[in-house]
């Protein structure tokens, strides 16, 4: 469990009564958004308030009416999932900028320039979503806030989602420790072993990282290994 000093009020309103549960912000974020995580490592204590600030419970007779049962793990995901978490400024601002930033990673990762092929850096996407005045809501998982946020940039930027397929060869001397960052690095649609040791694979990568893919592949192979483009896959 978290210290209470670093806790926040999750709260849910229903039938006429409220429930209150003191949670951790950035573990209730994740457990909105689908993420398996321990009840015990999201809240501050085992109990379900009326009024956490007058440390009132509610009754069971409460939860049961509204939530079935009176198991607190139960209780509380609903309570973090349905409900409302109460953040300070600075927690939601620190909450807000960090998902911005993952936000903006996923996008420079992922998206391309289709004028130029190349993808946008990150400062370029920065300024386009405060140019669009994009709002990020702290709770939302990355991928849903993407589709979002990209609606928003393309009056103001080119951009488009594609994926590279790449054919790769490495030379026996580093084929067997490359398949695992390779394969790490990228989704792998075959791989063959050849009769001289070396190792080949078909793999698909974001379109966006495929300078920084090229550099793993030559810091594997030293600079021997072979990569040739198949295809955009879009």
């Amino acid at each position: 469990m978290i210290p209470l000093d670093q806790a926040t009020v999750a709260r849910l309103e229903s039938h006429g009564e409220r429930f209150e549960i003191l949670v951790d912000p950035d573990m209730a974020a994740l457990v909105r958004q689908g993420q398996k995580v321990e009840i015990e490592d999201v809240v501050a204590a085992l109990n379900v308030f009326g009024n956490a600030s007058k440390a009132t419970r509610a009754s069971d007779e409460a939860l049961t009416k509204v939530f079935g049962t009176t198991d607190f793990e139960a209780v509380a995901r609903r309570i973090i999932e349905k409900g409302e978490i109460h953040l300070t400024s600075d927690q939601r601002k620190h909450m807000v900028e960090e998902k911005r930033r993952q936000v903006i990673t996923f996008i420079a990762r992922n998206a391309v320039n289709p004028q130029t092929g190349h993808p946008h850096p990150p400062t370029r996407i920065e300024m386009a979503m405060e140019e669009a005045r994009v709002n990020i809501d702290p709770f939302k998982h990355v991928e849903e806030q993407v589709k979002e946020v990209v609606k928003a940039l393309r009056p103001l930027l080119p951009i488009r989602f594609e994926e590279l397929r790449l054919a790769i060869k490495i030379p026996p001397d580093f084929a067997a420790r490359a398949f695992g960052d390779i394969a790490a690095a990228s989704t792998m649609e075959k791989d063959e072993w050849l009769k001289d040791g070396s190792w080949v694979c078909v793999v698909r990568i974001p379109a966006g990282i495929q300078g920084e893919f090229y550099d793993l592949i030559n810091k594997l192979s030293k600079g021997e290994g072979q990569v040739k483009i198949l295809n955009q896959v879009y």
